[in-house]
């Protein structure tokens, strides 16, 4: 797991809009692209230390919801890299599981994963284990951010794929996983699924009613 160079924005600037019911100045296609723009451009030294932070956080929320058996996430395109905590998660025991995509407009599956296990990239260039062994779905799941807002709800790809997922009862625990310049405001709509909380390396700075 890697990521490529990226620069700082102030957490005191205020949010990316995109458009609301009544007017806009940018839609969500122009949003993702800003989003994706701001967290490129954080630089390599930086990252890594935001990357610390937020896996310090990520330690802590394990611990506190007891978590044994954890949905995570291979970095892509400059999302957070968690891979040291999993592996520290996975020392102290915690079964770790990495989404599948199985077909088009479907939800995720899983398959269980160890660092340092043998990948593979699948169709959509997302490593997956060589050999999976496929799993039911975790009861806590991190979830990438590529915006979020104070509510707790992601902006994603487009893709739907955690929508979906989350969808079905019982709904899994959730944490988002972004960087605070990735704060934005925008539109959601009925599918939309807020997150338990979002953590950044400035903290837990979002949280669905009842986390």
């Amino acid at each position: 797991m890697n990521g490529t160079p990226r620069i700082p924005r102030a957490p005191t600037e205020q949010p990316a809009q995109a458009p609301s019911e009544t007017g806009s100045t940018v839609d969500k296609a122009t949003l993702r692209r800003q989003l994706a723009a701001r967290r490129a451009a954080i630089d390599g030294a930086d990252k890594l230390r935001r990357d610390a932070q937020i896996g310090a956080l990520l330690l802590a929320w394990c611990a506190q919801h007891r978590i044994d058996t954890l949905g995570v996430y291979w970095p892509l395109q400059g999302e957070v890299d968690l891979s040291a905590t999993f592996a520290t998660l996975a020392d102290q025991g915690v079964q770790l599981v990495l989404p599948v995509v199985l077909a088009r407009h479907a939800a995720l599956g899983f398959a269980a994963w160890t660092p340092g296990q043998a990948m593979h990239k699948d169709a959509m260039g997302v490593a997956v284990p060589a050999q999976p062994t496929m799993v039911a779905r975790p009861p806590a799941l991190l979830v990438p951010c590529l915006g979020f807002d104070t509510r707790g709800f992601r902006l994603g790809y487009g893709g739907g794929y955690y929508d979906r997922t989350l969808a079905a009862p019982p709904r899994p625990l959730t944490a988002g996983i972004a960087y605070r310049c990735q704060l934005a405001a925008f539109d959601t709509q009925a599918h939309d699924v807020a997150l338990d909380v979002v953590l950044t390396e400035a903290g837990a700075v979002a949280a669905a009613a009842g986390a």
